[in-house]
């Protein structure tokens, strides 16, 4: 329930009062209902958002992460719900975990967007810091604390800066050791996935790709681990859980027929362990198990289930099974952690509804709003939903998309839109709350966000279906979705632009490229030109896992036939590109030389390189120079003019 105050009743008979003077005086004027009032984008983006980053097992301390500062950082609420700032990182955090006693904490943070987090231990009540890690090159993650406190284990590419291993620190000395990797059977991207409860066991994640991962139940005292998901194909074991008994592994897992994530159980210790589907019923459902975890005493197991781009919230007690009901809330929701009074930390948003921090006791059945996102002063009545869609692409596949339209749309009368390409290639395009999105709208524009083949959230075979040798297959889907936006007469040729982020930026200049008379408009962030200089200058502890999704440095001829350099001469489409210089994902190599390529096309092309960012805009005052860019650039070329004024043509 949200905070109440005492001048409500106040309040109310003002209210009243006012309403009852209105039935017997005219209306006066007011400049609040003049006209159209659209804030600029820069305001737009100074909406807030919250998200739980910890909380006390005791249930008096909760900690947030949000950007209100300019860059993320980590907040603690005080005991009358104002936010206590704790980090003040130049360029924000990347992680925070809370030990298990609520007194400590360790931050990761980088520098400029290059992504190389180093770790900080963290006084959470007074924000005072000591670096523990201090290797500018090297990358530290996947913090798991000991549940006593005395250990932290983490994983670091400081022995050969590709392969990510694990280590152990001793918090009373500093010390770490590596207990876990090597460069021959475990090579590559380890992380933890779970620490038993007496701290003697540990299962290890080993990435093969973005799709497909081995589990390894790891034995502290001994260094010997035992490899227990031998598997053929791509498969992903996820959300691993290993109970107190130090034999039983909840988990989710795609190994089954019909490829979607669902809950499942495995016998550790064993010679053999296999995979045991939960049938119980608690997640039955034709879409994929998203997330799934345990409170710290076992007591309450959550879950998120994956609809269709919707997160529905599930929960009940472990040992009765007995389900427990949900927040009275409807958007998308996750849980950020729980006490031992059966309160949880529950996020909320939803594509009209910026993020915020709720606590909720499903026994009580008590909700409360912990925090405020500021709207900065924009009316959120002006906000909109969006349409799930369906169209058919080129061989008889179904595309699922979110269809935004402005708010004076009329049916039948075309307006310029723009398509929203997401990255991953495996992500999924979710409707949460975009800022730029609701602007647009308010300007005028339809925007039409796809989860072509290769996106999350479908199912194994999905996901799978843009693999190598099948890239342009899911650039096809993109054509599709225009071709079904004017068959529909949303829009029409002329006012069509693209825009998308990391592959995404790919795929807008993918699309420009084969099919250069599509588009009016391209802006590409942070993506790939040229696969082949691409893999050859990514960090080195990303190319094997991008080589499993793109293909090989080995098959020089098929990633040229797919890299849009290599067609540059072919682009007639206005063209934005934004990156930054310091991105260890896709080099901004790769945006300087598209630019240089198109640059002799005889085109429009603008760009904005940060010196100061990595992979996309994380500092508050370059995202709103961008986007404002954006803005400018799509308004230039997508919006028809008034008569006698003339859109810049294409050469």
């Amino acid at each position: 329930m949200k905070l109440r105050h005492m001048f409500g009743l106040l309040l109310a008979a003002l209210f009243c009062a006012s309403f009852a003077f209105a039935q017997t005086a005219p209306e006066s004027p007011s400049l609040l209902n003049q006209g159209k009032y659209v804030p600029d984008i820069a305001t737009f983006l100074n909406i807030g958002a919250w998200g739980p980053a910890g909380y006390s097992w005791d249930g008096k301390t909760v900690f947030c992460g949000s950007s209100a500062s300019g860059a993320y950082q980590v907040y603690r609420l005080t005991d009358e719900g104002w936010p206590y700032q704790l980090t003040a990182f130049e360029d924000g955090i990347d992680g925070f975990t809370l030990s298990y006693d609520g007194k400590t904490a360790v931050v990761s943070a980088s520098v400029g967007g290059d992504e190389n987090s180093q770790l900080y231990l963290m006084d959470t009540n007074t924000g005072r810091l000591m670096q523990i890690t201090d290797r500018p090159d090297v990358q530290y993650g996947s913090v798991t604390w000991s549940r006593d406190d005395k250990y932290l284990y983490f994983r670091s590419n400081e022995e050969n800066l590709r392969d990510f291993f694990i280590y152990r620190m001793n918090i009373a000395s500093g010390d770490h050791v590596k207990v876990f990797g090597d460069s021959v059977k475990t090579r590559g991207s380890n992380a933890i996935s779970d620490l038993s409860l007496d701290g003697t066991k540990m299962i290890v994640s080993n990435w093969k790709s973005n799709v497909n991962n081995d589990l390894y139940l790891l034995n502290l005292a001994t260094g010997k681990y035992d490899h227990i998901t031998p598997h053929q194909g791509d498969i992903v074991y996820s959300n691993t859980t290993l109970l107190p008994d130090n034999k039983t592994v909840w988990l989710t897992c795609n190994d089954n027929k019909d490829g979607m994530a669902r809950l499942a159980t495995m016998t550790v210790g064993v010679k053999k362990p296999k995979i045991e589907w939960v049938t119980d019923g608690w997640l039955d459902s034709k879409w994929e198990v998203e997330g799934m975890g345990f409170s710290r005493d076992f007591k309450h197991q959550v879950a998120t289930i994956n609809e269709d781009g919707y997160n529905r919230l599930k929960m009940r007690e472990f040992a009765t099974k007995k389900e427990l009901p949900n927040p009275p809330l409807d958007g998308i929701l996750g849980v950020g952690g729980s006490d031992e009074n059966g309160n949880c930390l529950i996020s909320f948003s939803g594509p009209t509804r910026a993020p915020d921090v709720w606590k909720w006791n499903p026994y009580t059945k008590e909700l409360k709003q912990l925090t405020f996102s500021i709207y900065a002063g924009i009316d959120r009545n002006m906000f909109r939903e969006p349409q799930l869609i369906r169209y058919k692409s080129f061989d008889g596949i179904e595309i699922p998309a979110f269809l935004y339209l402005p708010p004076d749309y009329e049916k039948g009368k075309p307006v310029p839109f723009i398509v929203d390409a997401h990255g991953g290639p495996e992500s999924q395009f979710q409707p949460d709350f975009i800022r730029n999105f609701q602007y647009l709208m308010l300007n005028g524009y339809g925007i039409i966000a796809p989860n072509v083949r290769g996106s999350s959230g479908y199912g194994r075979d999905f996901l799978n279906l843009d693999n190598y040798k099948n890239r342009k297959n899911s650039l096809k889907d993109y054509k599709a979705g225009v071709e079904w936006l004017i068959a529909n007469g949303y829009t029409k040729p002329g006012m069509i632009g693209i825009r998308g982020g990391s592959y995404g930026g790919y795929v807008a200049l993918g699309m420009i490229t084969e099919y250069p008379d599509l588009f009016s408009a391209a802006i590409d962030i942070v993506g790939i030109a040229n696969f082949q200089t691409f893999l050859q200058n990514t960090a080195s502890y990303r190319r094997a896992l991008r080589e499993a999704e793109y293909g090989p440095l080995t098959d020089p001829e098929f990633l040229k036939e797919i890299s849009p350099i290599h067609k540059a001469n072919l682009i007639k489409t206005p063209l934005m590109v934004v990156h930054g210089a310091n991105d260890p994902r896709v080099p901004v190599g790769e945006a300087r030389q598209i630019l240089e390529a198109v640059a002799k096309n005889g085109i429009t092309v603008d760009s904005l390189i940060f010196a100061d960012e990595g992979h996309g805009s994380g500092k508050r005052v370059n995202t709103i120079k961008e986007y404002r860019k954006h803005v400018e650039f799509f308004n230039r070329f997508l919006k028809p003019k008034p008569a006698g004024e003339a859109t810049e043509p294409k050469k």
